[in-house]
């Protein structure tokens, strides 16, 4: 099936009568409740690619560089308060696109796009909650072009914002400031009335050279503004939903934990409810939804926060603490910067595999190496010389362009420190399974044994260990985090920062008992009270 692209050679007359009350007033709504961009001034810009050749300076003021020098060691362009113009060839998960939006989040820069944007574009699932607005709009717009002859089907090309097709110059300028991507191809299609088919990113190769003038065109106006992204909140309800699997073999919170929650919603007069991935369709209907499930990002877990942010939800855990938090490349890369001790930790790319007698000097063997989005000690090894740590390396790149190793650092147990809203509310020791290196041992099916673990109260949790890992999990958000650390001997050192953290009756309870339930739940109200009062001042505002 042929798929037409127009240009301006094929645009009709302006009809200059047009009424954009609705389009602009959708573009108003946008700035009000979705990701908007504020403006900066003087900021520098550094154009990531993968091939110098894929991009050529038009001006002095371009910084170029290649995706493998961003990514290097040496981390030369990890100053904070610039913005990274990301043009790889692929934004894939995992792909070296991807790695360079996640780090340049982990450095706190601005990045175009964003890890966000790319995520929530590469499932149709994600991004068509944005789209029914669009429908609307793109009809609307279409109505006062009737005589212009189009396709039942096409596509438009849209280049930081703007497009040469003018009468859709505000729907594409509104899903710039929805998805910042500096090159977007929206497919549209016409049955019954006109629809939004497909919205995909597009690789800086995918531009036909009749088409590099006018993004380079677009790239000039876009950085002359010096945009960034920003946030917004929204309303207000008073119904929790909690997403959890029955059926999972490792869930945060087990069976107990969760009629818990339920109990503990009941004393607080408001309504707990389970509810499981078959109904997705229904979240509109809560207040709140508090995720019980073990989280990843090409998972149905990432789209339920989505839908149930976009829907004016509290969301704990938020998709963007998901999306932090999922990633040991972007959790070491942001703890290093906010000089948080951990392991000596090193980023590996495929290249850098036959070049490690530097690393083997530095921290020796052992060795520990995982990818980047494991859980539950998945994809996580321990390796004891350079053949088993080629081998594994490579096993490992074959699911990451990226992969992190780390110094062996043994102690009895970790501590798993649990923040709410940036306070520490509880405390654990979890032990290692016995005759193993892990908190959680592996059997060749995969079957996992942990070892003891037992709740501690936090005044008895050394403090110094405490603060640090307030300040890990305060580097991710406000939300609920479980901030796994070891005491050595150099001092207390981060392990990573998890997102979902496990809340089981019997464990992480073992101090406060219900109080820890009430104390969730209790934010998530604080929450929905805030939202609600910020939603009236905002209406009395309006109507004064």
């Amino acid at each position: 099936m042929t798929t037409a692209t127009l240009s301006e050679s094929a645009k009709p007359t302006e009809i200059s009568s047009l009424k954009q009350r609705k389009i602009d007033d959708l573009i108003q709504v946008d700035r009000a409740a979705l990701s908007k961009f504020t403006r900066i001034p003087n900021l520098n810009f550094v154009i990531v690619v993968e091939d110098v050749q894929d991009w050529q300076p038009r001006s002095e003021n371009e910084q170029v560089i290649t995706a493998t020098d961003y990514l290097g060691k040496d981390a030369l362009f990890a100053t904070t308060g610039i913005t990274i113009i990301n043009l790889c060839r692929s934004y894939k998960y995992l792909s070296i696109g991807y790695y360079c939006s996640l780090l340049a989040e982990a450095r706190s820069q601005q990045v175009i796009p964003s890890i966000k944007s790319i995520n929530d574009l590469s499932h149709k699932s994600i991004y068509s909650l944005d789209m029914n607005e669009f429908d609307y709009v793109l009809n609307e717009s279409f109505s006062k072009h009737k005589n212009m002859p189009m396709p039942a089907e096409f596509a438009m090309d849209i280049f930081f914002g703007k497009t040469d097709f003018t009468p859709l110059a505000k729907v594409a300028q509104h899903l710039f400031n929805l998805y910042p991507v500096p090159l977007l191809r929206v497919e549209f299609e016409h049955k019954d009335n006109w629809k939004i088919r497909a919205v995909k990113i597009q690789p800086i190769t995918s531009l036909y050279a009749y088409q590099e003038e006018h993004f380079a065109a677009t790239f000039k106006a876009f950085h002359a503004k010096a945009w960034h992204m920003g946030n917004a909140n929204k309303k207000h309800h008073y119904h929790i939903a909690i997403l959890h699997d029955p059926d999972e073999s490792l869930p945060p919170s087990n069976t107990v934990a969760l009629e818990k929650f339920v109990q503990i919603g009941r004393e607080l007069d408001i309504d707990v409810t389970l509810i499981e991935k078959k109904h997705y369709s229904h979240i509109a209907e809560y207040d709140a939804l508090l995720i019980r499930e073990t989280t990843a990002i090409n998972h149905h877990t990432y789209r339920f926060a989505k839908k149930a942010e976009s829907e004016g939800l509290v969301v704990i855990d938020d998709p963007v603490s998901i999306l932090r938090c999922t990633n040991k490349i972007y959790l070491a890369d942001l703890m290093r910067i906010n000089q948080i001790p951990t392991p000596r930790t090193y980023v590996l790319q495929e290249n850098d595999i036959s070049r490690i007698d530097q690393l083997e000097s530095e921290i020796g063997y052992p060795m520990v190496m995982k990818i980047p989005d494991g859980a539950f000690s998945t994809g996580v090894s321990k390796v004891s010389n350079r053949n088993e740590f080629e081998t594994t390396a490579q096993e490992l790149l074959n699911h990451s362009s990226l992969i992190l190793v780390q110094e062996y650092l043994y102690t009895e147990f970790d501590w798993r420190i649990g923040v709410l809203n940036k306070k520490p509310i509880f405390a654990s020791k979890y032990y290692m399974s016995t005759g193993h290196w892990q908190v959680a041992k592996r059997d060749a099916e995969g079957k996992a044994e942990f070892g003891m673990s037992r709740a501690v109260a936090l005044d008895q949790v050394p403090p110094h260990l405490l603060d640090q890992a307030v300040k890990a999990a305060n580097l991710i958000g406000d939300s609920l985090y479980g901030v796994d650390m070891k005491m050595t001997e150099r001092g207390p050192v981060v392990i990573e920062v998890n997102d979902n953290p496990n809340i089981d009756q019997g464990i992480e309870d073992g101090v406060l008992g219900d109080e820890l339930y009430r104390l969730i739940l209790l934010e998530i109200i604080r929450r929905l009270r805030a939202q609600h009062a910020e939603n009236k001042t905002e209406k009395q505002a309006a109507e004064f």
